[in-house]
Parts: structure tokens; sequence; C-alpha cells
């Protein structure tokens, strides 16, 4: 298990109201809600993803995802796609790393190869989605600076809402609002600006739900573009954590193999 940090370990010594400055107070919530998901080492759950555009007209794809926590980076991702027929077999492989570019690639059956995706692209749109590919890496702390805004209630629930200011230059992102409920710092929106600091998307999660007594998933997640008025949903279910996967099941010969 990572080594946690003797602050967090002894129960936040120094609360957030009374740190130094917005920036280490934003950082400290950052902190405290990745030190409160570390030890759950692998999960699998399936996704139904909805896709509607701006008319209203919607599709519909099958998905399955597996993640491995690492103790010395960031975790590892596989998405496969299982429905509908034009995207079946396609798989998504992810190594989100502390420091650097994070790796990707994504395997497309019907040319039978493996792709890498370049940092310039890591901006654009996921499988035709409102989720970018670097939205789906891991949110680790390094990846960003913080700033603490305020105190605010959302949805009955008092919250933190920091920024966060990607460190990677070829981010899509200038700047992110998010909000964590104060009680078990779960995310609860993410709000993204575009490189010129213009409203980009908004995230949304609901139906949070509690595994093996400590780790929390939602049950459903809501990204909408304000700029092109499409929406991606994803409502996610069959969670099952510690099943036994390890690095060979996140190798990119798992891009062809995987079922």
């Amino acid at each position: 298990m990572r080594k946690i940090n003797v602050l967090f370990a002894l129960g936040l010594l120094i609360p957030f109201t009374v740190a130094a400055n917005p920036e280490e107070k934003g950082r400290g919530v950052a902190e405290e809600a990745k030190q409160r998901d570390i030890g759950f080492h692998d999960y699998s759950a399936s996704m139904e993803m909805i896709l509607k555009n701006r008319h209203g007209q919607v599709s519909t794809r099958l998905l399955r995802n597996r993640t491995l926590e690492r103790e010395d980076d960031g975790d590892r991702l596989l998405i496969l796609f299982d429905e509908p027929r034009d995207v079946k077999g396609t798989a998504f492989l992810a190594f989100s790393h502390r420091v650097g570019q994070d790796d990707q690639w994504l395997y497309l059956p019907a040319l039978k190869r493996v792709k890498r995706i370049s940092s310039n692209n890591k901006s654009g749109p996921f499988m035709g989605s409102e989720f970018a590919y670097e939205d789906l890496t891991s949110a680790e702390v390094e990846k960003y600076t913080y700033r603490y805004l305020r105190e605010e209630t959302l949805n009955g629930t008092t919250s933190h809402v920091i920024e966060r200011i990607p460190v990677d230059p070829k981010s899509g992102y200038k700047r992110q609002e998010v909000w964590y409920d104060q009680e078990a710092y779960r995310m609860q929106k993410v709000v993204f600006y575009d490189r010129k600091g213009d409203l980009l998307k908004t995230l949304t999660y609901s139906g949070y739900q509690k595994y093996l007594e400590t780790y929390w998933r939602a049950d459903h997640m809501l990204m909408v573009n304000h700029q092109t008025g499409k929406t991606t949903e994803l409502k996610w279910q069959d969670y099952s954590f510690q099943t036994g996967l390890s690095e060979r099941d996140f190798d990119r010969n798992s891009l062809k193999r995987a079922r």
C-alpha cells in the first residue's frame, strides 16, 4: 500500500480552515480524497454509455471496465466495447502516471491493429462521446496545481469547491472546478473550461454506493457539453472488487486478447 502522509494518518491535525493559503488548502482536499480511495487493488464493472446529440437523437453502447491500482504510479485502465456490432471488440488501454504524459492505446478490430493515442490527441473525444481521452485516466494529485475556492451546499450536502489547473501544457482544459462532499470526499461535480477559459463541460456524479465498507463508486455520471449541446451518460453496475487482476491483464497484448 502507498505510504500515507503523516498528517492524513493522524486525522489531518492541521484542519483545512487554518491552512496557510488557498493553494495548500486546495491540494489538501485533493490529497484527502485520494487517500480515502487507496487500497482497493482492482475492480471491474459494466457500463451503459448513452450518447445524445443536440437534437435529442440517442445511441447506446455497452462496455466493460477493468481497473488496476498501482502503488508506485497511476492506475491502469482497460475498457472493452461489447455492443453495438460496429464497435464490438474495440478496446482502450491507459496507463496513468503521476508525473509526465499518460500512455494510451486503442485497439480497432476492423483494422486488427493497436493505435497509440498521441499526447496531441488526448483532448479529443473518446469514441464519439463527450468524454475526452484525458478524462478517462486516474486523477493523480500531481497532475494539477490547486486553489481552494469556497465552501458550498450542493444538492443538500456541504462541499469543498477547489480549482485545479492541469500541469500538462497539452491538456484541453485551462482549468477545472471540482466539488467534493465534506463527509466522504466523494467527487460530486466537475466543471471544465477550455483553453480559452470559456465554459466547456459539466460532469455530475450520483448514486454513490460503498464497497468493501470503504470505497465509494458512483452508479451514474452525466457529462454535458455546453458548447455543442451533446451529452454522454454513463450507467455503472456489477462492481466487483479485488478480483485478482494483475499487470498481465493490462499489457498491450491484452488489447487483442481481451474478451
